[in-house]
């Protein structure tokens, strides 16, 4: 930073580019286990998110307490089981902060005031079976989050083709910009989706299956070779992924 404001002063940079240098330079660094990117919102259009599954717990701790202190922005943190939540509700419980944990998503946010804005847009969301529920709601949290209204309608996939029909009708009623498409087992569900709409298919492999299609490999394959124009893919069960590349989409007018 002391660079940057040194350049600054001898006019080697002008302030739209210091600016965008201190952007890129904000770090919040916790005790040598993490650097946070704490305005990554500014450049990226949505903020960093705490990946939890894998980390020492003691360190999603620190990580935890160390942003809250130095930041006003909410925290989220992805892929955090039950477990661990109530954990951290025992260490961090007694505070002012307002903890939103969705279960099924297995996200929490941390927020310091909850602060009601009108949505910048509809998404809708989609599975094909009721196992897939659990990515389709980290999409949800993370695109409510953004502040996208989102529609949702859970078990419609092709084993009963005859149940989608009506979902899709009222969803492009709705105006919603894009689709996020969940889908387990052979994966088919964005494919159909996509050949009727005009509007972005994010397709969501989860892993869902059993036999060849254990762990969402044919899932993902199958959605990667889609011949439905409109397709764009995440990695299997990245319901984050997927609902960041919506906003994107969202943001982008």
């Amino acid at each position: 930073m002391k660079d940057i404001l040194e350049r600054l002063v001898s006019g080697e940079l002008d302030i739209a580019e210091a600016e965008q240098l201190l952007k890129a330079n904000n770090i919040l660094e916790f005790d040598d286990i993490a650097k946070f990117d704490a305005k990554r919102c500014d450049r990226t259009g949505f903020p960093e998110a705490v990946f939890s599954l894998g980390k020492d717990y003691e360190d999603l701790l620190t990580i935890i307490r160390n942003y809250l202190k130095r930041s006003d922005e909410d925290l989220i943190v992805t892929k955090l089981s039950p477990e661990r939540y109530e954990k951290i509700i025992d260490d961090l419980g007694e505070s002012s902060y307002i903890f939103d944990y969705n279960k099924r998503a297995q996200i929490l946010i941390i927020r310091k005031e909850i602060v009601e804005k009108d949505p910048i847009a509809k998404i809708g969301i989609m599975t094909a079976g009721t196992s897939d529920i659990n990515i389709a709601e980290e999409a949800k949290v993370i695109l409510e989050e953004g502040g996208c209204e989102v529609i949702t309608s859970y078990d419609i996939g092709v084993a009963g083709i005859h149940r989608l029909f009506p979902q899709i009708a009222h969803m492009v009623s709705e105006g919603v910009r894009a689709f996020i498409v969940c889908a387990g087992m052979e994966g088919a569900l964005p494919s159909v989706v996509a050949g009727l709409v005009d509007v972005p298919v994010i397709a969501v492999p989860t892993s869902v299956g059993y036999g060849v299609g254990e762990g969402g490999r044919v899932a993902l394959d199958s959605m990667l070779q889609s011949c439905a124009p409109g397709i764009a893919v995440v990695n299997i069960d990245n319901g984050f992924g997927a609902a960041v590349f919506a906003l994107t989409i969202v943001n982008s007018d």
